[in-house]
């Protein structure tokens, strides 16, 4: 199979969807190119439009364009509507779908990576976002039995909270901060961290949003933050004896979503995880 692949952002150079996705296509022999893109907000228009060209499958998108994208598409999935961006384009003879697989991606890797099943169990989400809002959804639609949303904007974190209630899902919003973070914490059987606290080169790169003390040995701690692998939080759930799973899973998986989409076939997740891993090590060394 022939064709142009790619992700668009702004700025986009930190992307490492280039080196998992493109070790797809060479393992499966595909003679398939997969680049990335820079695209300014103003040239968003044009550059969806362009995709329309026969020689392309589709594209990746990552922020700030995942809303901006959904305009100038025929047609946008139920679930990218629901979360209110999209991830993922496919071109199928010049018609243009929207898709969101941050939602099946993340469940992918709870259940593969992390041996984790959310039905009927107590999550605690830390942040409001962009990230959270897809994470949310998917946990909703597995319906977890309690939801909680932690957020520095308290206003934020209602707001996600209502979707859970709306979705007949148990949902309470609070603050980063304070007692009741304590005892949500406490009773979590999941804690997922959608903010960028521990991100290399963010302005919180030291930070964990929750210290030992608070996270339950019991639970399974999930930073959706992949660079670096091991994160600040990441450190802490390890030493409160807890269960880690990194953010390079959720990564990989979303983007296997998007190639069995483009391709039709079954990604390779193996060779896909292994390269994104490689090229995050390096970046650290």
């Amino acid at each position: 199979m022939d064709g142009k692949l790619g992700i668009i952002g702004y700025p986009i150079a930190h992307s490492i969807s280039p080196v998992f996705q493109q070790a797809a296509l060479d393992h499966l022999g595909m003679q398939a190119s997969y680049l990335a893109h820079q695209v300014a907000p103003e040239e968003v228009a044009e550059f969806v439009n362009g995709l329309r060209s026969p020689g392309v499958l589709g594209i990746n998108v990552t922020v700030p364009h995942k809303e901006a994208v959904m305009p100038h598409l025929d047609e946008v999935d139920e679930w990218a509507s629901s979360a209110g961006a999209v991830n993922t384009i496919v071109n199928r003879d010049g018609y243009l779908t929207g898709h969101n697989t941050d939602g099946s991606g993340f469940l992918r890797s709870l259940r593969e990576e992390g041996d984790f099943d959310p039905d009927g169990r107590r999550v605690m989400v830390l942040g409001a976002g962009g990230a959270a809002r897809g994470v949310a959804l998917a946990l909703v639609r597995q319906q977890v039995r309690h939801l909680t949303i932690a957020n520095r904007t308290l206003e934020r974190a209602e707001r996600l909270a209502e979707l859970a209630k709306r979705g007949g899902v148990e949902g309470v919003a609070m603050g980063l901060s304070g007692s009741e973070v304590r005892d949500a914490a406490a009773s979590a059987d999941l804690i997922v961290n959608c903010t960028t606290i521990g991100m290399s080169h963010g302005p919180d790169e030291q930070g964990s949003p929750l210290s030992h003390e608070l996270i339950p040995p019991t639970a399974l701690v999930n930073d959706l933050v992949y660079n670096p692998l091991e994160t600040p939080l990441l450190r802490e759930a390890a030493a409160a004896g807890a269960s880690c799973l990194g953010g390079i899973h959720m990564l990989v998986y979303q983007g296997a979503d998007s190639f069995e989409m483009w391709t039709g076939l079954p990604a390779p997740v193996e060779v896909m995880l292994e390269a994104a891993t490689k090229a995050m090590a390096a970046r650290s060394a």
